[in-house]
């Protein structure tokens, strides 16, 4: 017998708003977190503009002699991890240690310390080495991410990384998910974190030519999906956490629920390191599988929570994908990409769909995406452009993306 998976805590630190609340106004209003790079200097720089968060004290989520030895992202995970445990009624502090036992954490990431590699490589080689953390081992190694939320609640149940690229978030709340569904455990701390506005990774990713170098001077307008005049994705920061709990349990204990996750599908069309398969045959497949698990037709989906990352590439078979999944259906389907919002976090893009949908599904109303004055030819679906939208929603799904040829998705159900 398998449980029911609820959404009982959403928390959510975004480029748009650190918060959930005002991360959710901003998007139904359009307001975009895009802005110039202010974390280093961009002189010499081709792309100078990113989602960074710039409203959240980062020195309240660790310790000032901690921060030197912690990356980035392990701040912003902790504010928005805080925030779904709030929501959700949880306080780990007046928790026995049997109880603790029973919370793991499922955190996706698709840089986790990147950057602060990048950082410790930086000191290393100018000679300022006394400077480099005494924890550039463990701080450095991806799955401490997980251990740092863990350690810092207590929590003793799982404590696992999952780093996927683009999908490393969906797979680890699909993973929590199963997790739970199937009675390993009752509740999970899943989303995700990243934060990769780091010199030598926006100059890596400026050599693969998928990030936009027009909008330099109006940052609010870089970030184009399905636009015909898109030329790249913009990097972005932040943490979208939720609190996932076994549904008569959480109902038991009289939570709020958002929400259900019924289904998650997962592919990889073992094709190339970057681009995507022309024929959109697999992102399609994780769609079909994450509805078949949920038991739905596609007929049954009110909104699509596009993967979206204002790429060349990546919209045109998006696009294709859907249609193949959908049917006739994609043609009266609307969905959005937050990304138009907030850019591209990267591995905590699909938790940051997530949180979109099921705020979608509370208020009735679904955000828009931005910047799309004319959609691509190829791109001829209901984007809902520029304007936010009342919609109705019982049924939805939030897609999935990444570098290695891997696709995901996961269909969530209001309350």
């Amino acid at each position: 017998m398998t449980a029911q998976v609820a959404i009982t805590g959403i928390g959510a630190v975004s480029p748009n708003g650190a918060g959930r609340e005002l991360f959710w106004r901003n998007c139904l209003d359009g307001v975009s977190g895009v802005r110039q790079i202010t974390r280093f200097d961009t002189d010499g720089f081709l792309v100078r503009i990113a989602g960074e968060v710039n409203d959240l004290d980062v020195n309240a989520w660790v310790e000032p002699k901690d921060r030197p030895h912690v990356p980035r992202a392990v701040p912003l995970a902790r504010a928005a991890v805080s925030e779904a445990l709030a929501d959700a009624g949880l306080e780990p502090e007046k928790m026995t240690r049997d109880e603790l036992r029973g919370i793991g954490v499922s955190c996706g990431s698709g840089g986790a310390a990147q950057e602060f590699s990048e950082e410790q490589y930086r000191l290393f080689y100018q000679g300022l080495i006394k400077q480099c953390s005494v924890y550039v081992i463990p701080s450095s190694t991806p799955g401490t991410m997980a251990s740092e939320i863990s350690m810092h609640y207590g929590f003793r149940g799982y404590s696992h990384l999952i780093s996927n690229g683009c999908t490393s978030s969906t797979d680890a709340i699909g993973y929590a998910y199963r997790s739970i569904k199937h009675g390993v455990m009752d509740t999970m701390i899943a989303g995700g974190t990243d934060a990769p506005i780091a010199p030598l990774i926006v100059r890596g990713f400026q050599l693969m030519r998928i990030m936009t170098q027009r909008w330099n001077s109006e940052p609010h307008r870089g970030s184009r999906p399905f636009s015909k005049d898109r030329d790249g994705f913009v990097l972005s920061e932040g943490a979208w956490f939720f609190v996932l709990e076994n549904a008569e349990k959480a109902r038991a204990r009289g939570a709020k629920i958002y929400g259900y996750i019924e289904g998650y599908g997962a592919t990889c069309e073992a094709f190339h390191r970057v681009r995507l398969e022309e024929s959109g045959e697999e992102p399609a497949r994780a769609m079909l599988l994450a509805l078949e698990e949920a038991g739905l037709e596609t007929g049954q989906i009110d909104y699509l929570q596009y993967h979206g990352t204002s790429t060349e590439l990546n919209d045109r078979i998006e696009s294709k994908a859907v249609q193949i999944a959908f049917g006739a259906h994609a043609e009266k389907l609307p969905g959005s990409s937050v990304k138009s919002i907030i850019g591209h976090p990267q591995g905590a893009c699909g938790a940051a769909g997530m949180a979109a949908v099921l705020l979608s599904m509370r208020d009735g109303k679904v955000h828009p995406t931005i910047n799309l004055e004319q959609a691509a030819p190829e791109c001829p679906l209901d984007y809902v452009p520029n304007q936010a939208r009342k919609l109705n929603i019982e049924h939805a799904v939030a897609n999935c993306i990444a570098f290695g040829s891997k696709n995901s998705a996961i269909v969530l159900g209001r309350a």
